[in-house]
């Protein structure tokens, strides 16, 4: 068996993604020969760490950002208090 050169790692999350999606659904199909089968199971275990390592990289970064814990994103801040408007003047 002749080794083929490995495919090289793409160049976003986004295309990593992409490309995987693509060999599930080829690979859902059963058609693929079992060479063809085990080179696509192995290119996407290979774009399933890519993905993996992308997203374990975004939440470190996030966590930095937000000084190491994240935190809930409260929708209300900023906004008026429907209940403030009825309340009677003291």
């Amino acid at each position: 068996m002749v080794k083929t050169s490995r495919p090289p790692s793409p160049a976003t999350f986004e295309a990593a993604l992409a490309e995987l999606e693509a060999i599930v659904r080829t690979m859902e199909t059963g058609q693929q020969p079992l060479e063809e089968s085990l080179a696509s199971y192995e290119r996407g275990a290979a774009l399933l760490k890519h993905c993996q390592e992308a997203l374990n990289t975004a939440e470190k970064k996030l966590q930095i950002l937000e000084n190491g814990g994240l935190r809930e994103f409260d929708l209300t801040v900023g906004k008026p208090d429907p209940d403030a408007a009825d309340a009677p003047d003291a």
